[in-house]
Parts: C-alpha cells; sequence; structure tokens
C-alpha cells in the first residue's frame, strides 16, 4: 500500500514522497531509515494499472545479491541495510530492516511484501530459520529457480518460431480470403454459371463476406470475446485441459512436465525441513485444476500415515519411473534429493520430445500453410486460365 510521507530533510526542508509499505508505521519507519523527521502520513490512492504501475521488485536479483553478502560474512541486518542504500526498491528493503530492527523474523519480514514474494519463498527462509542458515535456504531457492527458467527458456524458445510461422499463415489466409477473394467475386458475377465448382464455391464465400461484411465482422468480434471470457472461467480451463490431455501423445507429455513442476518444489521444501504433508499442500496450486483433487486424497493418506511412493502412484501422481525412484529415496531417507532427480530426468524427458515434435511439426505446418495460400489462389485464378483456353 502507498503511503503519502511529509517530513522534513537534514537541511530543515520539508520534503513530499510517496513510500509502499504495509503499515503507517512502517512508512514511518522507512523514512527515518532515510534520516528525514516525519510529521505527517497519509494512505495514498491505488496506483492505476498497467503502463503506469510500479516496475515490478527483482526477488531473484535481491535473493541472489544478498545471498553474495551474507557469503560473504556480513550478518542478515547489514546485508539488509547495504542493498538498501545501493539498489532495488529502497521501500521494500527499508521495511524488511525496520521488520527486523522490530524483532520480527526475516520469514514474517517477506511476508508483509506477498505481491515480491511468494509463499514458498517464506516457507524456505522460515524453515531456515529453525537452523540458523538463511544462506543455505537461499541458495537452494536460487537453484530451484535458475533450473525452473531454464526449463521454461527450452519451452518458449521451441515454441517460438512454430507460433510465429502458424500466425502469419493465418493472416496471410485471412488476407486472402477476406480481402482478395469478396474483389474477385465481383469480377466474376456474370461469369458465375461457367465456373468450375471448387471455384464457385471460393467465390461464392467471397461474395457472402462483401454483402454481409459488418454482421460477419460483429460476429468474430463476439466470438472472440465469448473465447475470451470462457478462458477466464476455471471450469472452461479444467475442461479444455481434460480434452487436451486426452490426445494420447500430447497429454501424456503434458501431465509429465506438470509433474516435473510439482516434483521439483516440492522436493525443494522437503529438503528445507518442511514436513511433507504441509509441502504437498503448498505446491497444490502448481498443477491444473483437474489433478488438484488427486493431490488432496494423497494428501490425506500421507497424512493417515501411508507411504509417498505408493500413494502418489495410486492417485496417478507417479509415473513408473519416479515411483521407483521415490521408493529408493524412501529407503535412503532423501525424499527432498531424489524428488530433485526425478523432475531433473522428466525435465530432460519433456526436452526431447518438444525438441522432437518442432523438428516434426514445422515442416508440416510450413507445407499445410503452403498448400492452403496456393490452393486459393490456383481457385482465384482458374477461371481467368479457362478463358485464355477458350481464346486459344
Amino acid at each position: 500500500m502507498q503511503f503519502h510521507v511529509h517530513a522534513v530533510d537534514r537541511r530543515q526542508q520539508v520534503v513530499a514522497l510517496t513510500l509502499e509499505a504495509v503499515s503507517e508505521a512502517a512508512a514511518a519507519e522507512v523514512a527515518r531509515l532515510r534520516g528525514l523527521s516525519v510529521f505527517s502520513v497519509k494512505p495514498g490512492k491505488k496506483v492505476l494499472a498497467g503502463r503506469f504501475r510500479k516496475p515490478r521488485f527483482p526477488t531473484m536479483l535481491f535473493t541472489i545479491e544478498l545471498a553474495s553478502l551474507l557469503d560473504a560474512g556480513l550478518n542478515l541486518v547489514e546485508a539488509l541495510s547495504t542493498l538498501a542504500e545501493k539498489t532495488h526498491d529502497p521501500e521494500v528493503l527499508g521495511g524488511l530492516v525496520a521488520a527486523i530492527h522490530r524483532g520480527e523474523p526475516f520469514s514474517k519480514a517477506v511476508a508483509h511484501y506477498p505481491q515480491h514474494f511468494s509463499p514458498l519463498y517464506v516457507a524456505t527462509v522460515k524453515a531456515s530459520e529453525r537452523t540458523g542458515n538463511v544462506r543455505e535456504a537461499l541458495g537452494r531457492y536460487i537453484a530451484y529457480q535458475e533450473e525452473l527458467d531454464r526449463v521454461k527458456k527450452k519451452v518458449v524458445s521451441a515454441t517460438i518460431y512454430p507460433a510465429i510461422l502458424a500466425i502469419v499463415g493465418a493472416l496471410v489466409v485471412g488476407f486472402l480470403m477476406f480481402y482478395v477473394v469478396p474483389r474477385f467475386a465481383r469480377v466474376y458475377e456474370d461469369m458465375a454459371g461457367t465456373l468450375p465448382f471448387f471455384s464457385r464455391l471460393l467465390l461464392g464465400f467471397g461474395s457472402l463476406v462483401a454483402n454481409h461484411a459488418i454482421p460477419l465482422g460483429l460476429g468474430l468480434l463476439s466470438l472472440a470475446a465469448g473465447a475470451t471470457w470462457a478462458f477466464t472461467r476455471p471450469e472452461f480451463r479444467s475442461w479444455l485441459n481434460r480434452r487436451v490431455w486426452s490426445i494420447p501423445a500430447l497429454g501424456e507429455r503434458l501431465k509429465v512436465y506438470q509433474l516435473a513442476r510439482f516434483y521439483r518444489t516440492a522436493g525443494m521444501l522437503l529438503k528445507a525441513g518442511i514436513p511433507a504433508v504441509q509441502a504437498l499442500a503448498m505446491v497444490r496450486d502448481l498443477l491444473s485444476v483437474h489433478l488438484r483433487a488427486q493431490l488432496e486424497a494423497a494428501r490425506k493418506r500421507i497424512e493417515n500415515g501411508e507411504a509417498m511412493s505408493a500413494t502418489l502412484a495410486a492417485c496417478g501422481l507417479a509415473t513408473p519411473v519416479a515411483l521407483r525412484m521415490m521408493v529408493v529415496g524412501e529407503r535412503s531417507g532423501d525424499m527432498g534429493g531424489m524428488f530433485a532427480q526425478i523432475a531433473r530426468f522428466h525435465d530432460d524427458e519433456v526436452a526431447r520430445f518438444i525438441d522432437w515434435f518442432t523438428r516434426a511439426f514445422e515442416p508440416i505446418l510450413m507445407t499445410l500453410l503452403g498448400v492452403s495460400v496456393g490452393l486459393v489462389v490456383v481457385l482465384m485464378y482458374m477461371p481467368i486460365f479457362e478463358l485464355a483456353g477458350n481464346i486459344k
């Protein structure tokens, strides 16, 4: 929340500034840390969304630098104060320092800023406070985030070119069908009876578009609005997920990708010392909607004393490879480390599938687009070819 602060600086001049803090007391404390004498703190209005919104706090960069300072021998307060002076968001960091000065633990301090620090981040730090090794927890979170970013980059880089190709192809075909074909239809109006069958169909579509452009445009806009609204509904997304996941090869890989994220996050929480039941509850939102009921059932069975490997397999949340590796992890007592290995194995499997799929899909997509554009052009020019033949 934003607060408007009026204060007096070291030169005895009145200054006004806007600070982000969880309360008026926190905002005043941040201003005092800057050497100001506060005499007025008022809540501010909500910031407009979109392009007027304040830049997002760089959580990952902050974590890396904080871990480096702690590794260099600084204590937590010194490290946070150093970061508050030099970079990032002084309001957030000043609030963290003020909270620690008030006697709050670091996990509670970061919990005051849920828009910047996820529940996973807070839980990782909180678990480390039992042993006093915050540096190790931050390193664990950095490794987790870097692995997650690596997988995301693979997926995004593999889908960029096919997506661009599909969009450009759709625009070209749309331009031909909704702009060029209607104009050709007007030219061939007097020849409708002598045209080939498929040319008549194509030019009939062009005449329909030319004569009913406004209703068709409104219909397309309504369809786009309806689709956008449907995608905002969890029920529709769940239904669509189930339909896509029912495709034999694709659905299996999508499930493996989801489970890999689930294993990696749960593994990090287990290595941080968080109990298994609590860790599974925290990773619930990482799964698709239709898998959350299965996770809840598995969590209750584990809470009743059943083995995690058998329970996750029975609830459909473990692949055959993951099941065997979890059994080994239960014997060794290192389920957190084993979950991380399972996630890495499945990430490599998904990466190989994406690489194979894009290599096969790109030429197929180019062929389909080329055939579509070529077919439309040939059907438009076929009457001209016939006229040329008749002249001869």
